[in-house]
């Protein structure tokens, strides 16, 4: 049987006891309606997981005492980071959390010209917070024991002026020339761009090729932002990661 996997910030120790956090706990206790003595899985989001035991349950407070580590399953030997236009309400989350399914490293939210949503910082500060819930959750579902770091929106521009190049940058874009499943060379990094609903201006499209990033193209038809990142993040994965 599966156990349900819930996510513990760390430090966490074979043997010790912890407290969930709220919002594990109320998974655990209100939703999953689970009792004292029931096993289930612990994970940190540093790599490896634990197997544990709920030795107390307070209302919505869940303790737990910790059993045996195991390194869980393995992350992608390819690095990816996926740099995405926010795009509006549940397709963001959509992409986010499929993203993490697909073994994401990092997720950097950009805001550009064509991005219907607008914030400002204590908007961009209680996203950030969201995404980060929803790249959790999809870490419990799919048993990855490695969490992706979610950035604080910024503009394309300053995400360009700021971030080190490192690896393979690529930009999705339906005009390149190259296709993605074309490429040739075996990077063990690779930075992703994708534009949100209506893609990137040609401004942008110009700036992020000055940055080292390289236009490429999906296939013959236009997809939605959130379908284009699943296609690219699979054919990269398959290209060069774990889905072979």
């Amino acid at each position: 049987m599966r156990l349900n996997r819930i996510f513990c910030p760390g430090p966490l120790d074979e043997g010790t006891e912890a407290a969930l956090p709220p919002a594990g706990a109320y998974h655990v206790a209100r939703v999953l309606r689970m009792r004292e003595g029931a096993p289930l899985v612990v994970f940190d989001g540093t790599g490896g997981e634990y197997r544990a035991e709920i030795i107390r349950i307070q209302g919505d407070a869940v303790t737990v005492k910790l059993g045996a580590h195991t390194p869980g399953i393995a992350e992608s030997p390819l690095k990816l980071t996926l740099v995405q236009g926010v795009s509006r309400g549940e397709r963001m989350d959509w992409t986010l959390q499929k993203a993490t399914e697909l073994g994401v490293n990092a997720i950097a939210p950009v805001l550009t010209a064509r991005s219907v949503v607008r914030l400002d910082e204590k908007q961009a500060a209680k996203k950030q917070q969201h995404w980060n819930a929803i790249v959790i959750g999809a870490c419990e579902q799919c048993g990855r024991t490695r969490v992706p770091n979610v950035s604080t929106p910024t503009t394309l521009r300053n995400y360009l002026g700021s971030v080190k190049k490192e690896g393979l940058r690529l930009v999705l874009s339906p005009a390149a020339p190259g296709s993605l499943a074309g490429l040739t060379s075996l990077p063990a990094k690779v930075e992703l761009l994708i534009g949100p609903e209506g893609g990137l201006d040609d401004d942008e499209l110009a700036a992020a090729r000055a940055a080292g990033f390289t236009p490429v193209r999906l296939g013959p038809r236009i997809l939605r932002t959130e379908t284009a990142a699943v296609v690219a993040l699979s054919v990269l994965q398959a290209l060069w990661g774990d889905l072979q």
